[in-house]
């Protein structure tokens, strides 16, 4: 066992952990910083479960090493609540659509779902379609998480990508 330390961004806050360099992302934000909703799913990095963004890109945290994560910033869904407790809206949208049944695979879908929407603010159904590819939901049938998400995308603002251009709109026109 090789004990590294690493820092990084863990929701926007300074973070710094021993780590072993075999330990994987997943074992490090659920077993040892308590982050409940990086759930176990398939091991593999095919069902989206364990879906956390890591430098605002969705990746399956039981295929990173939590070494791969020096330097950087990682996001979860606990990131997302307000100060206040309150929900994402897009947890919010979800609820409202009965998009979130079981709740096992809810965080990994909202999490690959906001990447998505950050890049693209009002994605069709089909692109929404393909984004949540990785991942297995059980209970929906996918088709109240679409219904969430196509709803979030109609009433969020636009996001202002760096460059100051509004992204999604033809142009980028602001």
């Amino acid at each position: 066992m090789s004990l590294r330390s690493i820092s990084f961004a863990l929701n926007g806050r300074a973070t710094e952990v021993e780590a072993d360099e075999c330990e994987l992302l997943l074992d490090l934000l659920h077993d040892r910083l308590g982050l409940g909703e990086v759930r176990y799913g398939c091991g593999e990095g095919v069902c989206g479960t364990c879906t956390v963004l890591l430098d605002g890109l969705p990746v399956s945290a039981c295929c990173v090493l939590s070494i791969q994560a020096s330097g950087r910033s990682v996001e979860t869904l606990s990131g997302l609540v307000g100060e206040d407790g309150s929900l994402h809206p897009l947890q919010e949208a979800l609820l409202r659509h009965g998009g979130a049944q079981c709740g096992f695979c809810t965080p990994g879908v909202v999490m690959t779902a906001l990447a998505l929407f950050r890049r693209n603010p009002r994605p069709t159904r089909e692109e929404l379609r393909y984004e949540l590819v990785g991942n297995i939901c059980r209970c929906t049938g996918y088709t109240k998480i679409l219904d969430a998400l196509e709803e979030y995308a109609s009433s969020a603002p636009p996001s202002v990508t760096p460059s100051g251009a509004v992204a999604g709109t033809p142009g980028g026109e602001r």
